[in-house]
């Protein structure tokens, strides 16, 4: 039984090297897929919240700009996506940078509507002190 439960285990550990894709002969290195993946993100969140901004930017398709974007063909990406799919811890790994990436672009972005917004209020707050300085000043003192 001994003998039998170890010759499983070797098998099973030999089975699970196994590749299920092959590595494609044009793959796109890992550090330029997580920046298509990151690019793909953006503009997929720009297509459902600002279209017009894609259309005034001469993007009518994602897919394609991207592909030109980066210097890639469908196939290539096609090919390049399955193989990375195929290795699941890697390609989490791969989207779990992309998450971050796009985390720290937010909290930019955050930081800079927040400084915004405070400039806007001061600038408000500063133009009511003028206005009532202006309209204290103006006004007869009461007897």
């Amino acid at each position: 039984m001994k003998k039998f439960c170890f010759l499983l285990l070797v098998i099973l550990a030999f089975s699970c090297g196994e590749k299920v894709v092959e590595e494609p002969n044009n793959l796109i290195e890992k550090e330029k897929m997580i920046a298509i993946y990151y690019d793909l993100a953006i503009y997929n969140s720009i297509r459902s919240t600002n279209p017009a901004s894609l259309k005034e930017n001469n993007i009518d398709e994602i897919m394609p700009y991207l592909f030109k974007k980066h210097s890639i063909d469908s196939m290539q990406y096609v090919s390049s996506d399955k193989y990375y799919a195929s290795i699941p811890l890697e390609y989490q790994l791969m989207y779990e940078e992309v998450e971050s990436r796009l985390l720290a672009a937010s909290e930019v972005y955050d930081e800079a509507r927040k400084k915004r917004a405070d400039s806007i209020k001061a600038a408000n707050e500063k133009r009511s002190d003028s206005i009532q300085k202006l309209r204290s000043a103006n006004v007869p003192e009461r007897k």
